[in-house]
């Protein structure tokens, strides 16, 4: 079975860190692109940052200079650093990821999404 798994969200104060980790396990050839996405309540699901595998980033533009996404390839785990966080990054994150798995078959994985609620 090919999964992603999530783990790190939580409750921070505005201002604060989290830091979000997503491991991917299962029948994988290779892991290309990795990414976060986020929906809040009432909103539709949209991408927060992104990584090639080698290394190449993009962000949305509501958290540039504030999130960095890093991957480790030997892993297949990427990771989500969240500083200066602000109410309205309140969401449930969720990683991706798109590869290959042992039969070179495309394949996109989703993560269970990970609660970040940031509130004083």
């Amino acid at each position: 079975q090919v999964q992603l798994v999530e783990s790190g969200g939580g409750l921070v104060q505005p201002g604060g860190s989290l830091r979000l980790s997503c491991a991917a396990s299962g029948s994988i050839f290779s892991i290309n692109a990795m990414g976060w996405y986020r929906q809040a309540p009432g909103k539709e699901r949209e991408l927060v940052a992104v990584i090639t595998r080698s290394g190449g980033t993009n962000y949305a533009d509501s958290v540039k200079g504030r999130f960095t996404i890093s991957r480790d390839n030997a892993k297949n785990t990427v990771y989500l650093q969240m500083n200066s966080l602000k109410p309205e990054d309140t969401a449930d994150y969720y990683c991706n990821a798109k590869g290959l798995d042992l039969s070179l078959r495309s394949l996109e994985l989703w993560g269970q999404g990970s609660l970040v609620t940031v509130s004083s």
